[in-house]
């Protein structure tokens, strides 16, 4: 028969038995608070900021069609759309959590990035694009919306998150 060590001789229990009980409530409240902590978080779904990428993605697309006309043609609805898409990312970066959806906007709208921001600061400089590359740049800044929409509908509904365990 084997002889098993006193429980109070194993290391992880000599530590405990150096706090206090009262102390250890406490210490296990900072372990569980720590554990948490150390978690991403991410937002709820917001139903506006949802209904604001799918307009917005929709909105994109088709001023993005009018692309192989001179750009000075469609200079005010460019800005209309540029005015909505900070609107969407200022929603996005005043979100509590939203750490992650807020990046996206802000990729997808920088000028100096190769999306739409982009896209329209070229067509500005550039006058008009072929039909062509419109429809290859489209087919990439769907994606980019896509993943903003996917991410907001992936989020946990408000009354999940309160009914969750």
């Amino acid at each position: 028969m084997a002889l098993m060590p006193h429980p109070a001789s194993r290391p992880h229990n000599r530590l405990l038995a150096l706090v206090p009980p009262a102390g250890r409530t406490a210490l296990l409240g900072l372990l569980l608070l720590a554990a948490t902590a150390c978690g991403p978080t991410i937002s709820e779904f917001n139903a506006r900021a949802y209904e604001q990428a799918t307009s917005l993605k929709v909105e994109a697309l088709a001023l993005m069609d009018k692309a192989t006309a001179p750009y000075a043609e469609h200079a005010d609805a460019v800005q209309h759309l540029k005015t909505e898409l900070e609107k969407a990312y200022e929603f996005a970066k005043g979100r509590p959590e939203n750490e992650i959806s807020a990046r996206q906007w802000r990729i997808l709208i920088d000028p100096d990035r190769d999306l739409l921001g982009g896209f329209l600061a070229d067509w500005e400089e550039q006058s008009a694009f072929s039909a062509t590359f419109v429809e290859e740049k489209k087919t990439q800044i769907a994606r980019a919306f896509d993943t903003i929409i996917e991410l907001e509908s992936g989020k946990k509904k408000p009354d999940e998150v309160r009914n969750s365990p």
